[in-house]
């Protein structure tokens, strides 16, 4: 036990030093079913990469050679692109283009059919290198479509409104010359001559080659994004990142960051930013990359917001995995999801195993988009028993997720999803998903504090903008061994001394009622066994993040925190603040932008609050609200606010 002891008080106390940075607001978002679809096709050895779909039929590229129905037997030879029903999940069978390398992206052109880019030097027969655009129905090359790589892979096609935006490893386009990146004319496929933006300089590691992997073009097409292994576009420096202003003039962005600069284990991993993908309203992006360990963004993932610019850009927020590959992602219905070779997320403590912190996620996960956390969505890349003879069970990479139309495509290189048997590629449909309301603190201006006042008891004021009522000691049953305690939404969460649990105390969850009744609690998730709740001595919780005072330390502490899972962030934050000695606080809660907050001295005060500014708390313009006094003192690391 003593280890783990020590342990959670290190990772208690060693927090990021303190900076003013941009909080993400309150949104609601929509999971898909973690039960994937048992309809769907299985592929027969390579990969899935790449998914499309067309009315009611579902377009499904990689590097494969044979297909079978859900239920078959007998597999069908394929070259590399099936099509088949999205709601019964049965073949195509006219659907037979041939194609003699791998698909590795689809695209919907605007008149309805399919182009498809990859590693291939033929299609249907005829010489076509790369990039092609063929008839949904029967897979026939489309012959009037210009649009053709006449060098490398096309690794990214994807049309908005009439443009065709391609990257990969080309560096001619239509016989013209276009380095990694360029624009075509959707409907025609013909070369768009006002963008000319060109990637290039491989970075300076052995067998690196220069290339763009990743691409994403933001819903309202003002902004796109490319990631890869390139040091140079256009003249301007940016490392595996390039941000391209398209409202107008396409044109490099003034957005860099030095976080893929460093090397990972380059050895290995030349570079290691692997896809980018934004948010629906266009707000944000999020960067996965693979990579091993290094001073940088290696084996994460990273928030990012849209209106950011400037030379050194900072990410909002980054979640590792502790040295484990992520290596596809897709942004959707306010989810960040992810898949990989991970075995877990929330995981910077860990290296190569489950550090403090450390959520199981098997190489599929689901993350908070307002603090990457990961979301009570655990399908994993594990084949349960199902598992055919001959059937690969873990392989390392996850291709391509991709949102459809009713669910969740996932493209991978082995044979398992949610402890089932498939093959290389599932679904997760949004029938039998859920939504995730918005769950905060608080946001009235008027309400109670409650105030500890012994086991099972606390004392109850009325508050608001007029100041303090007339305190009363209520009877709570439930609420022993409290120490800080904060309200989202219809919950309380309270710190409890537990010597049983492995840090000393557990972080409890109640449900509280109209009436302000504190029900029984229950352990609000077993991944905080390391987190030592109990030496908090104040906290509340804000817009995806959980503030708290230690005794020990004059700081301002922050953590992530989900409620959708109850998991708490793996790192502490420290906010920049002035004017109070935060080792004096007991009890601390926030009431409509304001801290209220008990000390030592026995007295309440209040102080405007803003995590966005710096400092983000000016302890100099403090009041105090109340002295102590035989009704109560204000010095009980139980305090909260609640509006009932």
């Amino acid at each position: 036990m003593a280890p783990v002891a020590v342990m959670s008080l290190t990772v208690a106390l060693t927090a990021v030093p303190a900076s003013a940075v941009y909080v993400p607001p309150n949104d609601p978002a929509t999971l898909v079913s973690a039960n994937p679809a048992d309809n769907t096709p299985h592929l027969q050895n390579g990969s899935m990469r790449a998914f499309a779909q067309i009315g009611n039929t579902v377009y499904a590229g990689g590097s494969f050679a044979g297909v079978k129905a859900a239920g078959a037997t007998a597999w069908t030879p394929a070259d590399n692109l099936i099509a088949y029903d999205a709601g019964t999940g049965a073949l195509r069978t006219a659907f037979t283009p041939v194609l003699d390398g791998a698909v590795q992206t689809l695209a919907v052109s605007p008149d309805g059919k399919l182009i498809v880019g990859g590693s291939f030097g033929t299609v249907n027969g005829v010489a076509r290198k790369n990039l092609v655009e063929l008839d949904p129905t029967t897979g026939d090359t489309v012959g009037g479509w210009a649009g053709r790589a006449d060098g490398g892979v096309v690794r990214r096609a994807i049309v908005h409104g009439n443009h065709l935006y391609v990257a990969g490893a080309f560096h001619w386009i239509n016989g013209t010359e276009h380095s990694l990146l360029a624009r075509l004319n959707a409907t025609t496929g013909a070369v768009d001559p006002s963008f000319q933006i060109d990637a290039s300089g491989a970075r300076p590691y052995p067998n690196s080659t220069e290339l763009v992997w990743g691409l994403a073009v933001a819903p309202d097409g003002d902004t796109v994004v490319a990631v890869g292994n390139f040091t140079d576009v256009n003249g301007a420096a940016r490392n595996q990142v390039v941000m391209i202003e398209t409202d107008g003039a396409p044109t490099v962005a003034d957005w860099n960051t030095d976080r893929y600069v460093a090397a990972c284990y380059s050895g290995t991993f030349p570079f290691y930013a692997r896809d980018v993908d934004f948010s629906d309203d266009s707000k944000y992006f999020v960067i996965i990359g693979d990579g091993g360990r290094g001073d940088a963004y290696c084996d994460a993932t990273a928030r990012w917001e849209t209106a950011d610019r400037g030379s050194n850009v900072k990410a909002t927020w980054v979640d590792f995995t502790g040295a484990d590959s992520v290596t596809s992602l897709e942004v959707a219905d306010g989810v960040v999801y992810i898949g990989g070779h991970f075995r877990w997320q929330n995981n910077a403590n860990g290296n190569d195993a489950q550090g403090a912190g450390g959520v199981s996620r098997y190489g599929i996960a689901a993350l908070d988009q307002q603090n990457g956390v990961p979301l009570n969505w655990n399908p994993t890349r594990s084949p349960g028993g199902q598992l055919p003879a001959g059937g690969t069970d873990w392989g390392p990479i996850m291709w391509e997720l991709w949102k459809g139309p009713n669910g969740l495509f996932a493209g991978f290189d082995a044979d398992g999803l949610g402890n089932e048997y498939h093959g290389r590629m599932g679904y997760f449909p949004e029938s039998g998903g859920r939504t995730i309301g918005i769950q905060d603190a608080p946001q009235a201006a008027s309400g109670y504090l409650y105030l500890g006042a012994g086991n099972g008891q606390v004392t109850k004021v009325p508050y608001g903008v007029s100041g303090l009522g007339t305190p009363a000691t209520v009877s709570q049953p439930q609420l022993t061994s409290a120490r800080s305690a904060f309200v989202v939404a219809n919950k309380l969460y309270w710190a409890k001394t537990d010597f049983s649990a492995p840090s000393g105390s557990v972080l409890n969850i109640s449900m509280l009622s109209g009436s302000g009744a504190i029900g029984a609690p229950w352990v609000g998730s077993g991944y905080n066994s390391w987190f030592t709740a109990a030496s908090m001595t104040g906290a509340f919780f804000l817009q995806g993040r959980m503030y708290f005072t230690t005794s020990s330390s004059n700081s301002l502490f922050y953590r992530y925190l989900t409620p959708d899972g109850y998991v708490v962030g793996c790192t502490a934050f420290t906010l920049p603040t002035s004017g109070i000695d935060w080792r004096t606080v007991r009890g601390m809660t926030w009431v409509s932008g304001k801290l209220v907050y008990g000390s030592t001295d026995g007295s309440l005060r209040t102080v405007a609050f803003d995590p966005a500014a710096t400092p983000a708390v000016v302890g100099s313009t403090a009041t105090v609200v109340a002295a102590p006094s035989a009704a109560a003192t204000w010095s009980n690391q139980t305090l909260f606010f609640a509006t009932s």
